[in-house]
């Protein structure tokens, strides 16, 4: 009886057995769509477009649907691949499956929210058009070389100074300031802002034309977020103490 028990038996785990990569597979799709979600989650804000866009950037995801939620968010179906390998005696064997999810992107959404596994609709994957290109702000060295040297007990003339930023050929998406501060005698400071498409933090360039020398420097990015005052006219004529 007992030998006969033990044939009964392992028929029965190897039928119990059956299947497990392929489970194991879908479980790493849903981790990956999972890591999707949560990588597209400061996106909430953004129109739908701009969020079906970003999730076709994430390598080994294909963007099938995209929905609109309100005026910013979205609704999307992604599909992603997940593999594991098969149980004993088939354990080389690698397993691969495709799966589909459906991602809220909406502010209403919590960051660990997981993803809804969906039947994948039957159209291709959908393309996106280039994204917009930002516009660019001269190099440093580019500034330098236009802006006037005034020596020591000189005099800085800001149409001087404005006629030099003009001289840039700036794109016209740059937005410039030229200017004085009243508490700052015998200074010029000049501000070229532009907005990247993506970020919400601009990229700024600023200089300071004062008797003695020009200088010309990017703001680090802590000063450059909004509220900071770091792409400031102010900030270009008496420069901030650098963050620690």
């Amino acid at each position: 009886m007992r030998r006969l028990l033990i044939f009964l038996v392992l028929p029965l785990l190897a039928v119990t057995s059956c299947g497990t990569g392929e489970d194991r597979a879908a479980e790493d799709a849903a981790k990956t769509a999972g890591e999707v979600s949560r990588e597209l989650y400061d996106a909430a804000d953004r129109p739908a477009q701009d969020i079906g866009h970003l999730a076709d950037d994430i390598e080994g995801v294909e963007v099938l649907r995209v929905r609109p939620d309100g005026r910013a968010g979205a609704v999307i179906v992604i599909r992603v691949s997940g593999s594991d390998y098969e149980d004993w005696p088939h354990e080389q064997q690698e397993v691969t499956v495709r799966r589909c999810f459906e991602l809220r992107i909406t502010e209403k959404a919590e960051w660990d929210e997981e993803p809804d596994g969906v039947d994948c609709p039957a159209n291709a994957p959908l393309t996106f058009a280039p994204w917009p290109e930002d516009p660019e702000i001269p190099s440093v060295e580019e500034i330098g070389k236009a802006l006037p040297q005034v020596p020591d007990g000189g005099t800085v003339r800001e149409a001087e100074v404005r006629e030099a930023v003009e001289s840039l050929d700036l794109d016209p998406g740059v937005k410039v300031q030229v200017g004085t501060v009243p508490s700052v005698q015998g200074v010029v400071g000049v501000v070229l802002m532009a907005k990247p498409y993506l970020d919400d933090v601009p990229d700024c360039t600023l200089a300071r034309v004062a008797p003695g020398g020009t200088h010309i420097w990017i703001p680090p990015r802590i000063q450059r977020t909004p509220g900071e005052a770091g792409c400031g006219l102010g900030n270009a004529v008496t420069p901030m103490r650098p963050p620690h």
